[in-house]
């Protein structure tokens, strides 16, 4: 399936709001073993990729990211990297930059891996190719009442509570 899923051709499917716009040198329509999960049965790189907005909305404060597969085979879906209180200036996060050099204030939350940061693809071998949102949000505050171990549910209701305009990138990943 692999193979012919490779086929056909996906390009990144950009979601804007007005202006504001995410984009990134790393991601296409499909992730690579750089991008995938070292562990839970998979041995990719697992480096975050790289991740540049435009547009920002008038009133924004801070941002949020977060990378997750709606394809996950729990009925919840799976959150792999939840990034918050990004400051108001950045732009972008270099690639390799989760649990490194993030935006100085910036908090990264756990994911359902159990870890802070960035936790790759890493969907079951055999499975369709799962979907992985990459979504920026801009924030009207500048920091989100949570902490590291906050759990993503209640990490993604305050992001949407305080979230003026999103954009994302949608890329697959099979095994």
């Amino acid at each position: 399936m692999k193979g012919i899923f490779s086929a056909i051709v996906f390009s990144s499917m950009f979601v804007l709001a007005g202006n504001f716009t995410l984009t990134s040198s790393d991601l296409g329509g499909q992730l690579t073993k750089k991008q995938e999960f070292n562990g839970f049965g998979c041995n990719g790189k697992n480096v975050s990729p790289e991740l540049s907005w435009s547009g920002v909305p008038k009133g924004t404060k801070s941002f949020a990211i977060t990378v997750y597969d709606p394809d996950a085979p729990t009925g919840s879906g799976w959150w792999h990297w939840i990034a918050v209180n990004i400051p108001a200036n950045a732009t972008s996060i270099p690639a390799g930059a989760s649990g490194k050099s993030m935006p100085k204030g910036t908090l990264e939350t756990v994911n359902d891996f159990g870890s802070m940061g960035f936790g790759g693809a890493c969907p079951p071998k055999g499975d369709k190719p799962h979907r992985y949102i990459f979504t920026v949000y801009a924030l009207d505050v500048d920091k989100l009442p949570v902490k590291a171990s906050t759990k993503p549910p209640v990490v993604g209701y305050q992001i949407n509570a305080h979230a003026i305009s999103k954009a994302s990138i949608v890329s697959y990943y099979g095994r």
